[in-house]
């Protein structure tokens, strides 16, 4: 509609380009005072395509710093999804779409971690928590009143304010990344307010030690070390001859390497330029690199630790994760330590991680609570590439390559809206049929061969073979793919449109339908 309209509960709808309706939602600055001061939460909408047949609203968050302008910028991530629901985008408190008066702007930058993998000494430690400091100062000063209330639990009540304001009995949610530990926070404090989710990329950060985070993610980096070796090795033209790990030997053996312009690379620069090219998408980037640095020029390896500018304000991003949840940081000499004790089993570039991890929140404060989702049962399993393993509760259901699925889901599951669209038979919503290697939800009770409600499991967990870490919940089906964080965005970028991924997300979210077996890696690119 071309002119205002007034949605539910006050929430008021106006065209802003790009395909997106746009409005605000008034909450309180803290859901323990309602009647305190208040903040604002942005929000954009994608109305489904065809309005009479859809099934209602499913609230997104990427998990980017901020979800809309993600979306203005990569519509396809979550456009298809219009086909069946009304899109709608929400922002956490201080995050906004552009030129948003609910954006909080910090003044001053946040440092790069990569600074603090290249500099070990303990000045540049000490200045590069000043400057981290200093960023969330700036902060606290442009939030206002408003910045206590930055926090995961605030923003799930932010949620289920969205939902009473939509209409919707129940809360269907997608969240990537960070947007998957807020829907984990609503699991905590709404588990029977919960339609259905999707929840891919979720980060374990409920772990408080910092040694424990550091360690899964120093063997994790390793791993994808190893998975990038056999990507190589598959791939006809990959620049690297030989076995990608002993290229990386064969570099730390001849440190200094010179990179041009007089500049020369050390055997920590190395390894910060390999950990920095472990994200999938850099992959065919970082085999040109080490390539040209075997044949004695690593220019391009050393430009892979280029810290890059600052694009846009600062946001409060980092500020309000280390409020959620921020693990002590240790002491410049108690770093150095667990850098050599990481050594052992991470010793190419996992080692690292320590100070990836401790980069995010040194010189910040810690959390306003103690860390962490606490949902009932959450046990480690192997699984992602984590060293703890994600985490799951006994009787939750996985998707396996066999397609076997123990154990049955809880039955303290949520019910469902009476009112909402059923389909009455696989071919009623438009494009979505089970798809092979899927099940129907246990305990639905309808006509032989239509898409079954759910009734079980009311959370579906994506966990990617390149993971760093991810979480299991309770009662969650989970669904194993080969690709790595935001694989369902970045195959919607890619107009992967019949990926196995997507394909069963969609049968899950519209037809209550569990994935059975897991979905290859379909992102990466040939060198």
């Amino acid at each position: 509609p071309s002119a205002a309209v007034q949605g539910r509960r006050g929430i008021v709808w106006r065209e802003c380009g790009d395909g997106l309706e746009c409005g605000t939602l008034s909450v309180p600055v803290d859901w323990a005072r309602p009647r305190g001061l208040r903040t604002q939460i942005d929000l954009a909408r994608m109305p489904a395509r065809d309005p009479y047949r859809g099934l209602g609203a499913l609230v997104v968050n990427t998990g980017a710093p901020s979800t809309i302008q993600d979306v203005r910028a990569r519509p396809d991530t979550v456009s298809e999804l219009t086909r069946w629901f009304d899109v709608v985008l929400v922002e956490p408190r201080g995050i906004g779409d552009r030129g948003s008066r609910a954006m909080v702007r910090c003044s001053v930058p946040p440092p790069d971690p990569l600074l603090l993998q290249l500099a070990p000494g303990r000045a540049s430690w000490r200045s590069y928590a000043r400057q981290n400091a200093a960023y969330g100062k700036s902060c606290r000063i442009a939030a206002g009143p408003a910045y206590g209330g930055l926090t995961a639990r605030q923003t799930a009540h932010d949620l289920d304010a969205l939902r009473a304001a939509l209409g919707e009995r129940r809360l269907r949610y997608f969240g990537n990344g960070y947007g998957a530990v807020y829907g984990l926070a609503y699991l905590e404090l709404f588990p029977r307010r919960v339609e259905r989710m999707y929840l891919e990329g979720v980060p374990d950060l409920g772990e408080p030690s910092l040694e424990r985070r550091a360690t899964a993610r120093a063997r994790a980096a390793e791993r994808r070390l190893g998975h990038f070796r056999d990507w190589c090795r598959s791939r006809l033209g990959c620049p690297l001859d030989d076995d990608a790990p002993a290229v990386i030997d064969d570099l730390y053996e001849r440190v200094p390497l010179p990179a041009g312009a007089g500049r020369t690379l050390d055997a920590r620069g190395v390894a910060a330029a390999v950990y920095a090219g472990l994200e999938p998408g850099r992959w065919p980037e970082l085999a040109r690199a080490l390539s040209q640095a075997e044949e004695g020029d690593a220019a391009a390896l050393a430009a892979m630790t280029d810290v890059p500018p600052q694009a846009g304000p600062a946001t409060v991003t980092r500020a309000a994760a280390c409020r959620d949840f921020g693990p002590a940081v240790p002491t410049h000499t108690e770093l150095v330590a667990l850098e050599e004790r990481l050594r052992a089993p991470a010793p190419r570039v996992g080692w690292l991680s320590a100070r990836h991890e401790a980069a995010h929140c040194l010189g910040l404060p810690g959390p306003a609570q103690p860390p962490g989702i606490r949902l009932p049962g959450l046990v480690r399993l192997p699984g992602a590439a984590s060293s703890a393993g994600p985490m799951r509760l006994p009787g939750a259901l996985q998707s396996s390559e066999s397609g076997g699925l123990p154990g049955v889901v809880p039955s303290a599951a949520p019910e469902h809206r009476p009112d909402a669209v059923q389909s009455s038979g696989p071919g009623d919503l438009p494009g979505v049929v089970p798809s092979p290697g899927t099940s129907r939800l246990p305990g639905s009770g309808q006509a032989s061969g239509a898409p079954r409600r759910a009734e079980g499991a009311s959370v579906l967990v994506g966990v990617g073979r390149l993971d760093i870490g991810a979480v299991r919940v309770p009662g969650a089906a989970v669904l194993r793919h080969g690709d790595g964080p935001g694989a369902y965005l970045l195959q919607g970028e890619a107009k992967l449109r019949a990926a196995c991924l997507r394909t069963r997300v969609h049968d899950y979210l519209v037809n209550g339908v569990r994935p059975r077996a897991s979905c290859s890696g379909e992102l990466v690119a040939d060198p």
